[in-house]
């Protein structure tokens, strides 16, 4: 279910006018930032009745706080979600999952197209006794082959980060669904404007906030939320301690007090603030960065001096017809190699608007080596395995003039 079917209005507007949907103090537009870290109760056995989860109420900063939670309404809104969490970072929130979910012996499916630190993770989690499979999420027969008794969560990247690759999220998520399996989605790349992970019947959706819906590189922040989807009653890691609320809960309940309590990974109120104004112009960024996206992806591949140009809304992309069945847009990350004479550390040093840096979903056009950078750590054969060459340049396009921006592309091919 899309948010303008949910709602009485578009998009746009219910981010914008969400805040006012319930009082706020003063009559302030946004929801103010709370900075108080403890909340003072004039009836004691008030406080005991929110910290038994039998009255509504702010226990401390690490566990919830006002700002903090205008903020998780908004995304589960954006989301059609049943509740949203929002951490520190979105690596926190996939951490979440990890901490709140999965134990010794529990077993993981995942896209083996990953971002790099989603990747270290598994890593991590190996070494913990949780087994992990890496596929090819393009392909629904490769994810349940890797299907075992112990599975209990499928992951996967909307679209993959640097090679843009595209899940096949409906039928992984159908695949999902008959098994009772937990199909967790990073809906980073596509944001929850472009696409709903909800629609194809994901059980948990991520989103790193401090891409497009912060959207101005001034504040980190994750979000995870649940779709209300999932059978909760049938999952076999939740504690006797959170069934003490209806099922639907049950998933969250035990996220929030062993994942965001425990580990203490809690956004702050000042980013939260910062996030949920950033979200008011989302749509607006997404469409311009798209339209941005696409123009200069066909003057690359255009280019006989670009050997290929990894972009969903590209015809010659593996999963256009694809992506352009699931998202509204194809979102504004490409990437692309150059042919072998060019130097692609030349090429970036004679960009004039294109910025070298690292980041994603900002109003400012971001370039980086990819082999050289983010993907360094893990080596030369592993990026081989993921289909990284040494000369891929990963770009997040921003909200420029498109003018400015394709020929700022071209005129760095020119050779000195």
């Amino acid at each position: 279910m899309s948010i303008e079917t949910k709602n009485k209005y578009g998009f746009t507007t219910t981010v914008v006018h969400g805040d006012r949907q319930k009082i706020i103090e003063h009559g302030s537009l946004h929801k103010p930032v709370h900075t108080s870290v403890t909340y003072g109760y004039q009836d004691a056995r008030q406080l005991a009745e929110v910290f038994q989860g039998r009255a509504q109420g702010y226990r401390y900063g690490r566990q919830g706080n006002p700002t903090v939670a205008a903020l998780e309404d908004k995304v589960n809104v954006m989301e059609g979600g049943s509740a949203t969490i929002c951490f520190a970072t979105g690596m926190a929130a996939i951490g979440a999952v990890v901490q709140g979910l999965l134990r010794a012996g529990d077993h993981v499916v995942s896209s083996a197209f990953l971002f790099g630190n989603t990747a270290s993770v598994w890593q991590t989690i190996q070494g913990q006794g949780i087994g992990v499979t890496m596929v090819d999420v393009t392909d629904v027969a490769q994810v349940e082959a890797a299907l075992t008794a112990n599975t209990r969560v499928v992951f996967v990247e909307t679209v993959a980060n640097p090679r843009t690759q595209i899940a096949d999220l409906k039928r992984i998520g159908a695949l999902c669904t008959s098994r009772g399996i937990l199909f967790v989605v990073d809906n980073t790349m596509t944001s929850p404007y472009l696409f709903q992970p909800k629609a194809v019947g994901a059980s948990l959706v991520i989103n790193s906030l401090t891409k497009s819906i912060g959207g101005h590189g001034n504040a980190l922040g994750g979000a995870l939320t649940d779709t209300g989807i999932f059978e909760w009653s049938q999952y076999p890691n939740i504690l006797n301690s959170y069934k003490k609320f209806p099922p639907v809960q049950w998933g969250m309940a035990q996220i929030r007090a062993k994942s965001l309590r425990d580990f203490g990974a809690a956004i702050g109120p000042e980013a939260a603030h910062h996030i949920a104004v950033g979200a008011e112009t989302m749509a607006l960024r997404m469409d311009r960065s798209s339209a941005n996206a696409l123009a200069v992806a066909q003057m690359l591949e255009a280019d006989p001096r670009v050997s290929v140009v990894h972009y969903p809304g590209l015809k010659s992309h593996p999963q256009h017809a694809l992506a352009s069945e699931l998202f509204r847009s194809f979102g504004y990350l490409l990437s692309f190699e150059l042919q072998p004479e060019i130097d692609c550390f030349d090429y970036l040093n004679r960009m004039k608007l294109g910025i070298s840096a690292t980041h994603l979903g900002d109003n400012r056009t971001l370039v980086l080596p990819v082999a050289h950078t983010i993907f360094y750590e893990m080596g030369q054969e592993a990026r081989a395995r993921m289909g990284i060459s040494e000369s891929l340049i990963r770009v997040s396009i921003g909200i420029e003039d498109t003018v400015d921006l394709v020929a700022d592309f071209k005129q760095a091919l020119d050779v000195q």
